[in-house]
């Protein structure tokens, strides 16, 4: 049954390493925004040591794992094996996610060191730093024969790959990047490549989302995080309670000197405050 260890088992190595497909799931900070579970095939992952699991990050049409891994207080993943052949078994690792994006000194650093086989589309390496890690029984889990590996995502990628170096610029992955893999569906930021590709070229992201839950233009997770209501609130309060002191003559002097300063401060908020609420000269 379920059983809970800081670090990997060494029993458990080896059978982790034979699986044909795992599971990540990340979400983002704020309560309004989306949970995300990505499967992943294929067998390019590794367990450097008892504490570590990294594993190689194709691109996709979507990119949610890199902006939950990337926002700012926030870095929570949890990984996901489960046993289709021989005795059931799930085993989940608990950890905080980093990205090493492909072109970073420290992608470049872990592919060597790991002897990682780089291929046409790949955009990162995902290293998890495990806090916890836990076995469940797994008895519900069906039981299936595994085929093949897909090949239609590499064979996609080879073939954009062989366009751009035989000159269609418009086939390069940071336009791509900037295409689809720049934000996440609640407007957080994601691939720093896409992000800067898409200034360069001017490149408007696609729409993730439809509906009611979909992020306004400009405004998602990452704007509302940038200026919340409480701040608005705060700095309304502050206002009120100078003008306040500022009608008693004792503490006029003060009170002007308080308001100047708290002008300042609000005429120094980003352009993420809304308009309706952003005070002029």
């Amino acid at each position: 049954m379920g059983a809970f260890f800081e670090t990997i088992p060494e029993s458990l190595i080896k059978w982790t390493l034979a699986q044909k497909i795992f599971w990540v799931s990340t979400a983002p900070l704020s309560g309004k925004g989306h949970v995300n579970v990505s499967p992943k095939g294929g067998q390019a992952f590794g367990i450097p040591d008892t504490k570590t699991f990294w594993y190689l990050d194709m691109t996709g049409s979507g990119n949610e794992t890199i902006s939950h891994l990337l926002e700012p207080g926030n870095g929570r993943v949890t990984i996901l094996f489960n046993a289709f052949e021989g005795p059931p078994r799930i085993l989940r690792f608990w950890g905080k996610g980093r990205v090493l994006e492909s072109g970073s000194p420290e992608f470049d650093d872990i592919v060597e060191r790991e002897n990682i086989e780089i291929i046409p589309g790949v955009r990162s390496v995902i290293v998890v730093d495990i806090h916890q890690v836990g076995t469940s029984c797994g008895y519900s889990v069906p039981i299936y024969d595994f085929k093949e590996f897909r090949t239609t995502l590499n064979d996609f990628f080879r073939r954009k790959e062989d366009k751009f170096l035989a000159g269609n610029e418009k086939e390069s992955m940071d336009r791509y990047w900037a295409l689809k893999n720049a934000w996440s569906i609640d407007g957080l930021p994601g691939m720093k490549r896409g992000l800067e590709a898409g200034r360069v070229y001017a490149i408007e992201p696609v729409k993730k989302m439809v509906g009611p839950f979909a992020p306004k233009k400009g405004v998602g997770l990452s704007m509302r995080n940038g200026f919340m209501v409480e701040h608005f609130v705060i700095i309304v309060l502050t206002l009120l309670l100078a003008i306040m002191l500022a009608t008693h003559p004792a503490l006029q002097h003060q009170a002007q000197t308080r308001i100047r300063d708290v002008m300042m401060q609000v005429k120094a908020v980003p352009d993420a405050l809304p308009s309706s609420v952003r005070f002029r000269d």
